[in-house]
């Protein structure tokens, strides 16, 4: 009799543990004393377990290209990033191993090939591959050129076609003209080049005549807005279909002016182009509907847009519209910064002005402006770190860009 006790009162007191600690649950009702606990409990068990099941459906890992890049600048020094921003000169007839400490030791990391190269395809490839070969190791060069087409052709000679001027070219059907950058850009890849400066989108509102930069060269379209815009998207398709980049140049537009901004010291203005019209408008519905690798600044002011600034340096333009309004987020380079119309500029300012308006690639059409725009954004980036953080934003666009091209390995 005592042992049948003992058993009783062992298992009641199991069975009251059993209770106390939710193992028999599921015996509960909802309509039993406390049945309302009970359902409260039972969810946040079924919420945990299906938080526990859930896991293997976190956020993967951002492997994007402005990822990648974003990892790449933060393991550079200063002096690897402000190189990034740089696009140094190589003329026709020079060699290519004068840039080799530029890229070796400034680290810079694109190349303008520009001048009367008359030596075909195989003759650019050859300076191009030696080019490439100064480059660090998985971090190619950007290499570009001027190939509009009619007077402005830099590279000539077997294996290039002698392209149409950008008029010729506003003739054709979009279709046609496509299928002709892809053929123009298949030759540019060939001779190891991946960027056109190219094309040309202002509007010419003045007398072609007149104006010197673009209609007297017959460097645009020679088409109303919503045209040019049009045969921009094609010319950028083209090249894209070739494997290679454009620039869409020179933003917001040089066709209202006379003068030329190569030649003239003074500056050139604009008084017409505003934000919102039909000139600008070309440039924005071309960037919008193609997305180009780059835009290219002009380096006359615009008065209706901001008149203390030339659009290089024009924080309204680039930082405010370009990227701001219009959502670009790819490089924005600058026209030549050796230009006439900013010699009245320190040359160690230059690049540092661009980059503080939100710009990045600072092309240079002489070579001894290279080292004094080099020193100036060295110097700048070491003493200021906030136009440092800058340097670092420009290089992660210009690396991102790298890594789209499959330059970065």
């Amino acid at each position: 009799m005592a042992v049948i006790c003992v058993l009783v009162l062992a298992l009641a007191g199991t069975v009251a543990y059993g209770w106390h600690t939710g193992a028999f649950d599921f015996l509960r009702g909802s309509g039993t004393a406390g049945g309302g606990n009970t359902t409260q409990q039972s969810a946040a068990g079924t919420s945990k377990r299906s938080q526990t099941l859930n896991r293997k459906d976190s956020p993967k890992p951002d492997d994007s290209a402005a990822a990648r890049a974003r990892k790449l600048v933060s393991s550079m020094s200063l002096g690897e990033r402000v190189g990034q921003l740089v696009m140094v000169p190589l003329f026709a007839g020079t060699d290519p191993s004068s840039l080799a400490s530029t890229i070796q030791n400034d680290h810079a990391g694109s190349v303008l090939i520009i001048g009367n190269w008359t030596s075909g395809t195989t003759g650019v490839k050859a300076a191009v591959d030696q080019l490439q070969g100064y480059a660090p190791e998985g971090n190619g060069l950007i290499i570009a050129t001027d190939q509009e087409g009619g007077q402005v052709q830099h590279l000539t000679g077997s294996g290039f076609d002698t392209m149409p001027s950008a008029v010729e070219q506003g003739a054709m059907t979009t279709d046609q003209l496509r299928a002709s950058a892809k053929v123009w850009g298949s030759q540019l890849a060939s001779a190891g080049v991946n960027v056109d400066l190219a094309p040309v989108l202002g509007t010419v509102t003045v007398d072609r005549a007149s104006n010197a930069p673009i209609g007297a060269l017959n460097r645009d379209f020679g088409l109303d807005a919503a045209g040019n815009a049009a045969h921009g998207v094609a010319f950028i398709q083209g090249m894209k279909d070739a494997s290679v980049q454009t620039s869409v140049k020179h933003y917001p537009g040089l066709g209202a002016v006379t003068g030329n901004t190569d030649f003239t010291s003074q500056g050139i203005l604009d008084t017409t182009t505003a934000l919102g019209g039909d000139e600008i408008g070309a440039f924005d519905t071309a960037i919008k509907q193609a997305d180009p690798a780059m835009v290219m600044m002009s380096l006359a002011t615009y008065q209706a847009i901001d008149p203390n600034n030339p659009a290089v340096f024009s924080s309204a333009l680039i930082t405010d519209h370009l990227r701001g309004e219009l959502g670009y987020d790819g490089v924005v380079t600058s026209d030549s910064l050796s230009a006439e119309a900013l010699s009245g500029y320190d040359a160690t300012q230059l690049g540092v002005k661009m980059v503080e308006a939100g710009a990045d690639l600072a092309c240079i059409g002489q070579v001894e402006y290279v080292e004094p725009i080099l020193r100036g954004l060295n110097t700048q980036a070491s003493a200021d770190e906030a136009f440092a953080k800058k340097v670092t934003e420009s290089a992660v666009r210009v690396m991102t860009l790298k890594i789209e091209m499959g330059l970065v390995k």
